[in-house]
């Protein structure tokens, strides 16, 4: 398994939370049960056998206290029953949260879809209303020649004026349009590796819950606890933290793709090619997130795409979105390192 996805320890996760809920009402509760049945315990501590009884008592707690086989134990004990609380109200289970993941990227992945037909014909909208600016242009300094031909200078200045605004705005909407194929290869990249990663994801889970409840049938809790003691690894649970490992990257990975589906939306309402105006603030955002660190879902891939772009290789419209790429049966699966 990856070294970065061992630090998350017990009491950072959902069961860890009420493990310190219940031990803070443990000890309150303690503290008033003693405090109020503290004259009782006092009677009681004044008979030989109270002294007894508690000596023998504190005699356990010391015990317990000190030896680490005991210590482990009780915390296993106290970490399973606070799980098996947390699940009540909440969806510990790795085996579930995965599942929601994979129903989650379906539905991201049928949004980004519509996202980049969207994409698409702004920037055939776009890419028409440069080349017909082109157009015009030409036609504007065919007339200024053919003024300034027949002398009619207050004609050359005209439309010499008309083609240089012409030849602004066109700069302006090129690199608008340039933007947008930036955007579009990187939904189209996020796109082919989301499918693969929901393929990847479905694929472990119908292995892995199969394993999961072989392990569980022939490692009981108490065998579990008898190997705690021991001092041996429990089977369960590092199967277990494997997968919350790739739930936890699954979860960053979702995270980031429904982010970029919102910088990118935000990036296409700015856009008013109507007009032939757009806002600042959507370049901005997507410039921004060009300059930022490497991507979960692209890795290597984001940097590629940035390099294909200064060579200016055009964008083929014609060509179709990518289909959810087919199960190959001997393709390695991302995660089967993290089982290690």
């Amino acid at each position: 398994m990856p070294e970065e996805f061992r630090k998350k320890n017990f009491w950072s996760k959902p069961e860890g939370i009420t493990g310190i809920i219940f031990l803070l009402l443990i000890l309150a509760g303690a503290g008033l049960l003693i405090s109020s049945a503290l004259p009782a315990l006092i009677a009681f501590a004044a008979k030989p056998i109270g002294t007894a009884t508690l000596l023998g008592a504190l005699g356990v707690i010391v015990y317990m206290a000190l030896d680490n086989k005991a210590r482990t134990l009780v915390s296993y004990m106290y970490k399973s029953s606070m799980r098996w609380i947390t699940s009540l109200f909440v969806q510990i289970d790795p085996i579930g949260i995965l599942k929601s993941y994979v129903d989650d990227l379906k539905g991201n992945l049928k949004k980004m879809r519509k996202q980049m037909h969207q994409l698409r014909g702004q920037m055939h909208q776009l890419g028409e209303m440069i080349h017909n600016n082109k157009k015009e242009i030409n036609s504007n300094m065919a007339l200024a020649s053919e003024a300034k031909k027949n002398n009619k200078d207050s004609m050359v200045i005209l439309k010499s004026r008309k083609a240089g605004r012409l030849r602004e705005s066109n700069l302006k909407l090129s690199d608008l349009y340039k933007r947008m194929e930036v955007l579009y290869r990187v939904l189209s990249k996020m796109y082919e590796n989301s499918a693969i990663l929901a393929e990847d994801i479905e694929d472990q889970v119908k292995i892995k819950e199969q394993e999961r409840k072989a392990i569980m049938a022939s490692h009981g809790a108490m065998k579990s606890a008898m190997n705690i003691i021991k001092g041996d690894k429990d089977k369960r649970e590092m199967f277990d933290q494997a997968l919350e490992a790739v739930a936890d990257d699954v979860s960053n990975k979702v995270g980031e793709m429904e982010r970029f589906m919102e910088m990118s939306e935000g990036f296409m309402e700015s856009i008013d090619l109507q007009n032939g105006i757009f806002e600042e603030k959507g370049l901005e955002m997507l410039e921004k997130w060009e300059k930022e660190s490497t991507s979960l879902l692209l890795g290597g891939e984001k940097n590629q795409i940035l390099l294909d772009m200064e060579k200016e290789d055009t964008l083929d419209l014609t060509v179709p979105i990518k289909q959810k790429s087919k199960v190959i049966l001997d393709r390695s699966n991302q995660y089967d390192n993290f089982f290690d």
